[in-house]
């Protein structure tokens, strides 16, 4: 992965002064991992090297995998299913309705909508043959998010019509000691933990996303190593060297320099979970105090035809990252002798990602020809690795960014609000 900045507008010298101020936080981020435990809410970099994890996962599977199973149904919300729907789209969820005889698939079941859940469950319960053929994995930190424990409930309750026995094929991922794990034990449920003090939206390299990313095939050892390389680029003291550093303090210049929002526009369609789950990082980790910046997604080509006339012909008040990639996995290319000619010039006989790249180096060129800022992130490929590589920078770019702005970066205080006042709602309903 290459992080190129020098459109960003700002100079080398007022980049590198900004790194300078978080000299001693780069030094405790190396600190933390030498440590190699969670004790600090930047614990989170040790997940990637933690082998400890990679069994726990490997006992998991050898008990609940076979070759037989279909569905991996990914019961939660949030951070715990964000980092792990980005993943699972870029390499094999966006294609799905197109390759639609690729087993195991995951299911994300994230939200209560009643249209949802009831095509869920009929889906299941006429789809699922032999229990081996499901596997349930409900995720939840806390043990009592009302979302993800509405949607197993109904979910179990489906299933175990036609499988009396359903406990037996589902996996709890859950703070050790929390509600849920308890009762996990109880049913005989095989449990998965999570460190404590890794928040839900840094949780992907733990068993978080590792273990259903594991069980719909993904390499999650490439997804870790690249992970890991990483790291020791993003904690180098060198602030050129640095990627998430540089990154971290061009978005906390132009905020400063009154440009709040930050848009990801990814040349890929299958990274839209990816970009989603940055949002999630950026919008709950700085959006605090009457601050912080907001994240946007958009998706090339599909947003040069909606919202890139805002972008350009708007109001200036936007930093942009444009991702793309060297490579991509699959290639076509369009026929020499047209059904439709003279319709489109120049496109006979050119590769598909020949067109890409033409529109690509179009949006960049006209970036800079309205002087607009923007920095690009450039993968060798969609590949576990490159997502590995990618997600562990916007982590840390994230830790030193909230540094920058003074802010926590691993609470979520605003979010506990409606949370209340819908377990108030429901505590009312149920008394009458």
């Amino acid at each position: 992965m290459r992080f190129i900045y020098n459109s960003c507008r700002l100079s080398e010298e007022k980049i590198i002064k900004t790194a300078g101020i978080l000299t001693d936080y780069v030094n405790d981020l190396k600190e933390i991992t030498l440590r190699k435990n969670y004790e600090a809410p930047e614990g989170s970099l040790n997940l990637p090297s933690d082998k400890v994890i990679e069994d726990e996962i490997k006992k998991v599977m050898r008990k609940m995998v076979s070759n037989k199973l279909k569905y991996i149904i990914n019961i939660g919300i949030g951070g715990s299913y964000l980092g792990t729907r980005a993943v699972y789209d870029a390499l094999h969820g966006a294609f799905e309705t197109i390759e639609n005889r690729r087993f195991p698939k995951i299911i994300f079941a994230d939200t209560n909508d009643p249209e949802f859940l009831t095509k869920l469950t009929r889906f299941l319960s006429a789809e699922i043959v032999r229990n081996d053929e499901i596997l349930i994995n409900v995720i939840s930190k806390s043990g009592g998010t009302t979302e993800t424990m509405v949607n197993f409930e109904v979910i179990l309750a489906a299933l175990s019509r036609k499988f009396p026995d359903i406990l037996n094929r589902t996996v709890v991922t859950t703070d050790e000691e929390s509600k849920l794990y308890r009762a996990a034990q109880n049913k005989d449920c095989q449990i998965l933990t999570m460190p404590k003090k890794v928040g839900g939206r840094y949780s992907i390299f733990s068993n978080v996303g590792m273990f259903p990313l594991a069980v719909s095939g993904v390499d999650t050892k490439k997804l870790r190593g690249g992970a890991i390389s990483m790291r020791t680029l993003c904690l180098n003291k060198n602030p050129a060297q640095n990627p998430a550093l540089l990154s971290a303090c061009i978005l906390y210049l132009h905020y400063k320099n009154g440009i709040p929002m930050n848009d990801n526009f990814f040349f890929h369609t299958e990274l839209e979970s990816l970009g989603k789950w940055y949002r999630q990082l950026m919008g709950e980790s700085i959006g605090k105090n009457g601050e912080g910046i907001t994240p946007l997604v958009s998706i090339g080509s599909n947003d040069l035809h909606s919202t890139v006339q805002l972008y350009w012909g708007g109001p200036k008040n936007k930093l942009t990252a444009l991702i793309s990639s060297k490579n991509y996995r699959e290639n076509n290319t369009v026929p020499s002798r047209l059904q439709f000619p003279g319709l489109t010039a120049d496109i006979e006989n050119k590769s598909l990602s020949d067109i890409m790249s033409a529109i690509y180096r179009g949006v960049i060129i006209t970036y800079k020809k309205l002087e607009l800022p923007f920095v690009e992130i450039v993968l060798d490929t969609v590949s576990e690795k490159s997502l590995g590589e990618f997600m562990q920078f916007k982590m840390i770019e994230i830790m030193y960014l909230a540094k920058l702005l003074r802010m926590n970066a691993f609470d979520q205080p605003q979010v506990e609000l409606y949370k209340i006042e819908t377990k108030k709602i429901l505590r009312e309903k149920s008394t009458i």
